[in-house]
């Protein structure tokens, strides 16, 4: 598989989600992308296992179980939460002068430093929980008719609130010496500043690509958005025979 995909895409998940959110982009992506969907405790293929609540915790966990997938040429990725996870873990990896990802691909979420620390200090309730996925819009219908898909998503997004409710933004860093790429949805609540401020995690090239549509552009315009994600990976380093099959129409960005 890997001398088919030289470069390995961790992709993190977004709050209340599991790896599952990422899995049909295997088929849609170029030939030299391996897609890589992160598993988190508690959900999917490890619904057995207990959430991980604390940021740092899970950072760490994720640095150590992944640590096969992030040798050689890799990217991460993350949408919302799993953005500032895919953060979190460059930065951990950084500090334990472990080989970095080639860039860091952030999808839906404000920056580190333009956090608002508000933002998660809400009900848990499942009546309050049921409210912020109809806001969000990237829940589908038949979880919000199956009493047993709706406990689960409740239980993981409660869990989730507390990752996000826990990171703790610590500046005066040195910038990450690799490319950082944002993508955002124009009509998502998150104001255009705190998705610029995402240059200043960066020494190197940074890119920001708008997208009509809310917080799950990236769904509603899946096509245009892997079009964009494709141009903005790197290009493997060892690539040599590799043909992109997304022949996608650009769209609006």
């Amino acid at each position: 598989m890997s001398a088919q995909a030289p470069l390995a895409l961790l992709c993190l998940p977004c709050a209340g989600a599991s790896a599952s959110m990422y899995l049909r982009w295997r088929r849609l992506v170029p030939s030299w992308v391996r897609i890589v969907p992160v598993e988190l405790p508690g959900r999917g293929a490890r619904m057995g296992e207990a959430f991980v609540e604390d940021f740092d915790a899970l950072v760490a966990r994720i640095c150590t179980e992944q640590a096969e997938a992030m040798r050689g040429d890799f990217a991460l990725f993350g949408h919302s939460m799993g953005a500032l996870l895919a953060h979190g873990v460059t930065r951990r990896l950084q500090s334990l002068y472990r080989p970095l990802p080639r860039a860091l691909l952030v999808s839906g979420s404000a920056a580190p430093s333009r956090r608002d620390p508000e933002r998660f200090d809400g009900g848990e309730d499942d009546a309050s929980l049921i409210a912020e996925l109809r806001k969000q819009g990237g829940t589908p219908e038949e979880v919000f008719a199956s009493e047993e898909l709706m406990r689960i998503t409740l239980d993981t997004l409660r869990a989730d609130r507390r990752v996000c409710r826990s990171h703790v933004h610590v500046g005066g860093g040195a910038p990450l010496p690799l490319p950082v790429h944002a993508f955002a949805g124009r009509q998502d609540d998150i104001e255009a500043l705190a998705m610029a401020a995402w240059s200043k995690e960066t020494g190197g090239t940074f890119t920001l690509d708008w997208f009509e549509g809310g917080h799950f552009f990236l769904r509603q315009h899946e096509t245009a958005f892997l079009a964009a994600l494709a141009r903005r990976l790197p290009t493997p380093l060892h690539q040599a025979h590799f043909h992109a099959p997304l022949q996608a129409h650009q769209g609006q960005i």
